[in-house]
């Protein structure tokens, strides 16, 4: 009924956006003389702000085709390196004049958590110059037909051992948040198995490693509600006609609701300023407003399967720090990992993961020689500037590409 709920409000609202975009184009037309008067203006700041906000949004581009190597631009093209029912593997390749160019191998693990990959634009574009990058790019399971099979934890863990297999030895992963067990779990896999595609390090931000420390908002609720409760509030099942229909899910949009809920206020604010921006004409604030919430409202649905298995297991049982997690029957053991450099960063602002959660992979990892592990804290960013925004570039990503370069020369020796 909830995802019903929802199409059946989408629909409603349909003739409104028409009509809201239609009076937008009217009343901003510059032969319109209400154009240019301060009713005008509002009115269509008003209209333009219902369009957005009542919209739905599509999966976005990346849309980097080029970076700068050592002050000369590369072109960069996009390609699927990698492919399989509920995700694929992104190559940003770079278009070399040089093909003796030798950089790192660098995956971003991205979250799947409600977002698409390219909520990542801005970790991938800063990695660019440095790194031969790679990116998870989970598939939105409203469009993966029903008798393609399940997808759960289990699943993604394989995923991702599997992409890192075909990317071979000296490949370094970069896990962004929810990602992080997962990396955590699948390198021990790989450890365990003698597998020397094993990756060279993990670089771990803002991840829920063990979320009995710091617990935030997100985790705290993971605890007061049984699992039941979650399966019965939180889960749906996709209506005809999306091809995932009759899949049961946890909907995108429910994500969304969950984290534009715990910070209202911010939210409400931002769209304030940018209708005063649009009365006022200042179209460079309007547009940095636009770009952000173009790709914040744009959404994906999770397998019930996955979803509910992550929330048991990583965030009420605490399996993995717990030293109690099992993949496939088989209990993971990070303590086996030796030859892994592993770097974890956190935000002090972080309203997702706290201080604390990401660090835990430390303890886990007793045997990774002290010379190659790392922890870094970012003042003044919460858990969206971990991966993104001014101190991501300024800060953050030069300790990530001086890491990465440390464990590259350390391995050679």
């Amino acid at each position: 009924m909830l995802y019903h709920a929802y199409e059946l409000n989408h629909a409603a609202l349909a003739p409104l956006r028409t009509i809201a975009g239609l009076s937008r184009n009217a009343l901003s037309h510059p032969l319109n003389p209400w154009a240019y008067t301060s009713l005008g203006r509002n009115a269509v700041a008003a209209a333009d702000l219902f369009e957005t906000t009542t919209r739905r949004y599509g999966k976005p581009e990346f849309g980097l085709n080029e970076t700068v190597v050592a002050s000369e631009p590369v072109p960069v093209v996009e390609k699927i390196a990698w492919q399989d029912t509920f995700a694929s593997l992104l190559h940003f390749e770079k278009q070399w004049h040089d093909e003796a160019v030798d950089q790192p191998k660098v995956l971003i693990a991205a979250p799947l958590s409600g977002h698409y990959a390219t909520l990542l634009r801005g970790t991938v574009e800063a990695m660019l110059p440095d790194a031969d990058v790679y990116i998870t790019d989970w598939a939105d399971a409203r469009m993966v037909p029903l008798h393609k099979g399940r997808f759960d934890l289990n699943d993604y863990i394989d995923y991702i051992i599997q992409m890192i297999q075909h990317l071979g030895p000296n490949t370094h992963v970069l896990a962004v948040c929810q990602p992080g067990p997962a990396v955590l779990v699948a390198t021990s896999v790989m450890v365990a198995a003698g597998d020397e595609a094993t990756p060279a390090s993990m670089i771990i931000m803002g991840s829920p490693i063990d979320t009995r420390e710091s617990p935030t908002e997100p985790n705290t609720l993971s605890q007061e509600r049984s699992l039941s409760w979650f399966e019965s509030n939180m889960v749906s099942t996709v209506p005809w006609p999306h091809p995932g229909a009759f899949r049961r899910v946890y909907p995108g949009f429910v994500q969304l609701g969950s984290f534009m809920s715990m910070n209202r206020d911010k939210h409400v604010s931002a769209h304030w300023e940018y209708f005063d921006h649009l009365v006022s004409g200042d179209g460079d604030e309007a547009d940095k407003h636009r770009s952000f919430y173009d790709e914040y409202l744009s959404v994906m649905d999770l397998t019930e399967e996955f979803y509910l298995q992550t929330v048991d297991e990583i965030f009420q049982q605490h399996l993995l720090p717990r030293g109690l997690f099992k993949h496939r029957g088989e209990l993971v053991d990070p303590s086996a990992i030796k030859n892994t450099g592993l770097f974890t960063i956190e935000g002090e602002l972080d309203d997702i993961s706290g201080i604390g959660q990401t660090q835990a992979a430390h303890t886990l990892c007793a045997n990774i020689p002290e010379a190659w592990q790392q922890d870094y804290v970012q003042e003044g960013v919460g858990h969206y500037g971990v991966f993104n925004g001014k101190r991501w570039k300024s800060e953050i990503q030069p300790r990530v590409a001086a890491f990465i370069q440390m464990i590259e020369e350390n391995r050679k020796n």
